[in-house]
């Protein structure tokens, strides 16, 4: 049995040859033109060596030869390792080294980091710029004198197709690996349901395709629907809205801190996009921030729930199911998800619905474990079950609510206090633009709740103001659970998909 993640692009080329499949800049690239330059890329991959099987690391940001690249050796069966475009060189080394690769594709704009990575690491580098770099090949020049390949490379269904390495929040990060019936599938079921994207849809590119959620959730089910992709290089809320109004952008896949960010753009611009759906993920959405954009922008938001792991679309709230704000909807299909008692080692006990757990998944969407890390892969596949490090809880109608990471969560005096649920009534204060709740330690309750908050333009952070937000949130919450720290910020540490990151956050509150 064959199976390749590459026939996403391929049986749309197929099916929609002179459709338009990316718009980059001011050049839009049709299926025909995108599949063939991809499948020359194969050649010259080949012509450097790269065989089935070899990793091959792709070290480009948001530009047309991230998907030429990705495809390419995927075509050629090669398993392909995307690398955050914001590490640096000791950090993209350890990915090399780590997940074995062959070859490190580059872009030109990265290749300080890139080149010192690929050098100590003793792999070799390949440019996708036109001029040739000292020490390295340049691949596009290659590609462009190379005949397409013909065909796919046959892959098993459950052959590697991706290794995706986790943020490394503990200790370093490890390499999901993803095959191509993990990837194919997600793929083909969320370009269904939830996305229901069609080849008549426009979707804003705004995520990184490094990442997880751009790379599969917005490329890969673009491209599989025949619809177009329209790349922004990096997200600037001014420039995404002027994007999507130029091109007419029917969906937008987006983090929280973007939603945010188009709000405030909104304010400054008149004009709105056809925007038909938005679909949240990555980190909780505040149910206020879901409705002023709905009402701001005319669209229904979406909020869902995946990881890297699990490739990556585990639940979602979905068009063919009344919605549930405040909630990630139900799983998508073919995958069961439950709530098992947290802390447990070796294995899974299930609790009743209603009940406070981790979230554990199983289904189609399933990694094949940790690359090179037996043990950490045991830790997490359990009984058949994906543990997820997330506390969740189902309600009767199986629509599943995240609570909150488990390192996240708060444990003050012996309660445990989960920040989305703090989050949700601070977000409400016409003062906060956003907030994020950490636990500090605290000599008598172990932990003590702290709310960390960006204003919004005209309110003046300071004592008075902490004061006011502790009182509201001290008559809406119980007395255990509302922060009696305030801390303000001009801006919250981000990672490479919008996430606001907590640990960065307690370090330089903390020092």
């Amino acid at each position: 049995m064959s199976l390749s993640l590459a026939a996403v692009l391929a049986e749309a080329a197929a099916r929609r040859p002179e459709h338009p499949a990316l718009v980059c800049g001011d050049r839009t690239y049709d299926y025909r033109t995108l599949w063939h330059r991809a499948r020359q890329y194969a050649a010259a991959l080949a012509a450097e060596g790269v065989r089935p099987g070899d990793r091959v690391a792709l070290l480009i940001g948001n530009q047309v030869e991230f998907p030429l690249a990705y495809f390419g050796a995927l075509a050629l069966g090669a398993v392909v390792v995307p690398v955050n475009a914001l590490l640096k060189a000791r950090e993209i080394e350890y990915v090399l080294r780590d997940a074995g690769c062959l070859a490190l594709v580059c872009a030109g704009p990265l290749l300080p980091e890139g080149r010192a990575a690929a050098a100590a690491a003793g792999v070799r580098l390949l440019t996708v710029d036109a001029a040739p770099e000292p020490g390295a090949s340049s691949l596009a020049e290659l590609a462009e004198r190379c005949e397409p390949v013909e065909r796919l490379v046959p892959r098993e269904p459950g052959d590697l197709a991706l290794v995706l390495y986790t943020s490394g929040t503990t200790g370093h990060p490890k390499g999901a690996m993803l095959t191509h019936l993990n990837v194919t599938l997600n793929v083909t079921i969320g370009m269904e349901s939830p996305f229901d994207l069609r080849a008549g849809d426009v979707l804003l590119g705004c995520l990184p395709l490094f990442h997880t959620f751009g790379q599969i959730c917005g490329m890969a089910t673009c491209f599989r629907a025949g619809a177009t992709l329209v790349l922004m290089e990096r997200f600037e809320a001014p420039r995404a809205l002027a994007l999507m109004a130029e091109h007419g952008c029917t969906v937008l896949m987006g983090v929280p801190t973007m939603l945010l960010g188009l709000l405030d753009a909104a304010e400054q611009d008149a004009r709105r996009p056809p925007l038909d759906r938005v679909f949240s993920g990555g980190s909780a959405l505040p149910v206020p921030v879901l409705e002023r954009f709905e009402e701001v922008f005319g669209c229904r938001i979406y909020e869902g729930y995946g990881l890297t792991e699990t490739s990556p679309v585990v639940a979602y709230n979905q068009p063919a199911w009344p919605r549930r704000a405040g909630t990630v909807g139900r799983p998508i299909w073919g995958v069961e998800v439950e709530i098992a008692r947290a802390g447990l080692e070796g294995r899974i006990e299930l609790l009743p619905t209603g009940e406070v757990g981790e979230i554990v998944v199983r289904g189609h969407n399933v990694m094949a474990g940790y690359l090179g890390r037996p043990e950490a892969t045991a830790e997490v596949l359990v009984d058949g079950w994906f543990r997820s490090g997330d506390l969740g809880v189902k309600d009767k109608d199986g629509c599943l609510s995240v609570v909150d990471r488990k390192k996240d969560m708060v444990l003050r005096g012996g309660y445990n206090v989960y920040p989305r649920e703090v989050e949700e009534v601070l977000v409400r204060h016409p003062a906060v633009a956003e907030v994020a709740v950490i636990g500090v330690p605290h000599e008598r309750h172990g932990e003590e709740v702290c709310a960390v908050v960006r204003t919004r333009p005209g309110a003046e952070p300071g004592p008075g103001l902490g004061a006011e937000l502790i009182a509201w949130s001290k008559e809406r919450l119980a007395a255990y659970k509302y922060p009696r720290l305030v801390e303000f910020v001009d801006a919250f540490p981000l990672g490479p998909s919008g996430k606001i990151l907590k640990r960065e956050l307690r370090t330089a509150l903390l020092g």
